[in-house]
């Protein structure tokens, strides 16, 4: 079982990297092998990952509800583990996703498609603790 201590594993890195290139699919895809084995704090960062990959999905494929509900989902798994987890600066990604659903849910479901792109969330690494030590 993983911890939010460990470094991050390379199908984390992929679904990372799926996320931000707006596959959301397929980062859902990657996620769900690792969430599935998984228990605590770490089942709760993929999962909420997950989520919210479905959540980018449903609001491209034009399902408001879907999308909205996904996203308090996917932010609430997200809140249950530490700020950083994997490295995975989950704080930033949570501030980002309730700033999406926000805006999402001012738009309503006839301008869901306006939604400004820079309003969608990244995923981001924080340093390694190995370079953190280096800067010292």
């Amino acid at each position: 079982m993983g911890s939010c201590d460990q470094s991050p594993p390379g199908a984390l890195l992929r679904a990372m990297g799926e996320f931000n290139r707006g596959d959301w699919f397929e980062c859902h895809e990657t996620l769900e092998g690792l969430w599935v084995g998984e228990e605590g704090e770490t089942r709760d960062l993929y999962q909420g990952i997950l989520q919210v990959a479905v959540a980018l999905h449903h609001w491209r494929n034009g399902n408001f509800g879907g999308a909205v509900s996904l996203l308090k989902g996917g932010t609430g798994y997200l809140a249950r583990t530490q700020p950083v987890c994997q490295r995975i600066q989950v704080t930033e990604f949570i501030q980002a996703a309730d700033r999406l659903r926000e805006a999402l849910e001012l738009l309503g479901p006839d301008r869901m498609k306006d939604l400004d792109p820079a309003l969608i969330p990244g995923l981001r690494l924080a340093p390694s603790p190995a370079a953190a030590e280096e800067r010292e």
